[in-house]
């Protein structure tokens, strides 16, 4: 169901003038990579062929949320009249990156846009076989933070152990532009990028509240790596072909376990929600798309990344979120922050929470339920 009401928000907002025909997006059962294939299908009017790393099911044991997610798209796509090839297993091997230029070459012959929405917590790197595993840890010195325990609804301060200089290098080699770069060297080389074709890589950089742990640690040095290879990919294939897209703050399986984004998170949100300026995934990718592409629609940072936080970043919200941010607590939570909104879009991320779901119902769990009667 959060498929089909993704799919139901995107068609209501009309169809996408100039949006790319042909897409392929590397992590695609979930959050914003999900968002992005159903933005391109159903505004776009695009085919696709996505990859992930997702559990299917088996006799008495269910898939991971996201297979269910493939599955749900896959059916509304078709029935849409649109091709949506959907391949799982590691995206970082080359093998796979083999497997989906196949299936690019077949089912799309070349491909637009390639959207990389990786998110990894280990990486064994193609050529060399070694295992990267990334920290999130600050740099050079310990740093005490504020932040939330999701489960108790408790603030606390606790700290943080610096990286060791093979963490951070590990870091990088897991969530920079290495992995990126060499996608588009395999597309390029098999022929299976068309002329003029685009790519994107989503990342998050944030307020001064999460720099701690984001911008001046670890996670920053892999961003900077990843802006370093979207200027190489700019140099090697043409000044618009690569983009670094910065986005807003929302719930993700892997952002709900760094220490001081939750907290800060369910600030934000209840302060964007009052203002009217909130946005969970599909909003943002489906302004993306409207505003920001092609390029040129909206200007660039510094650094030549499309900048789709700037609501959250703005004077007023963040003015806000800093007034609130002084006085939050565990006594303070409910008032100044959005606890609850925080834990039903994290329980959606795993299929829970939903209406119109009868969670007690006997279902084979190798079947995705037909739900979109009720989107």
């Amino acid at each position: 169901m959060n498929v089909h009401q993704q799919v139901a928000y995107v068609r209501g907002r009309g169809a996408i003038e100039g949006a790319p025909k042909r897409v392929l997006v590397l992590g695609c059962s979930a959050g914003y990579g999900l968002a992005s294939r159903i933005v391109a299908t159903f505004g776009g009017g695009a085919d696709t062929v996505g990859v992930s790393f997702e559990k299917p099911p088996a006799e008495g044991k269910t898939a991971s949320a996201g297979w269910y997610n493939n599955r749900a798209f896959e059916a509304e796509a078709k029935a849409a009249g649109r091709i949506a090839v959907t391949l799982d297993g590691d995206a970082f091997s080359d093998a796979m990156k083999d497997q989906t230029i196949a299936a690019v070459r077949e089912a799309l012959g070349q491909v637009d846009l390639v959207i990389y929405s990786m998110a990894a917590p280990v990486r064994t790197h193609p050529r060399t076989g070694e295992v990267f595993r990334s920290a999130i840890k600050p740099l050079d010195a310990p740093v005490t933070v504020k932040t939330l325990n999701t489960d108790k609804g408790e603030v606390f301060e606790t700290e943080l152990a610096p990286a060791s200089a093979e963490e951070t290098a590990s870091t990088v080699s897991v969530m920079g532009g290495e992995d990126w770069g060499m996608w588009i060297e395999a597309l390029s080389a098999a022929g299976v990028l068309a002329p003029g074709f685009a790519t994107l890589s989503y990342t998050y950089i944030g307020a001064e509240f999460t720099w701690p742990i984001y911008w001046h640690a670890t996670l920053g040095k892999a961003k900077e790596h990843l802006d370093r290879m979207a200027a190489s990919l700019r140099d090697r294939f043409g000044p618009e072909a690569a983009r670094v897209v910065s986005l807003k703050a929302v719930v993700t399986q892997a952002s709900s376990a760094i220490p001081v984004v939750p907290l800060y998170g369910i600030v934000l949100f209840k302060v964007m929600k009052a203002m009217g300026l909130h946005e969970g995934c599909i909003e943002q990718i489906d302004r993306m798309f409207r505003t920001a592409l092609p390029a040129g629609r909206t200007p660039l940072d510094d650094a030549g990344r499309i900048r789709l936080d700037d609501w959250e970043l703005s004077a007023p919200v963040q003015a806000e979120v800093t007034r609130r941010w002084a006085h939050v607590s565990t006594e303070t939570l409910p008032e100044l922050a959005d606890l609850d909104g925080f834990r039903a879009d994290f329980l959606k991320i795993f299929g829970f929470g939903l209406a119109g779901v009868d969670y007690d119902a006997d279902l084979d769990p190798r079947e995705t339920p037909d739900l979109s009667g009720s989107a």
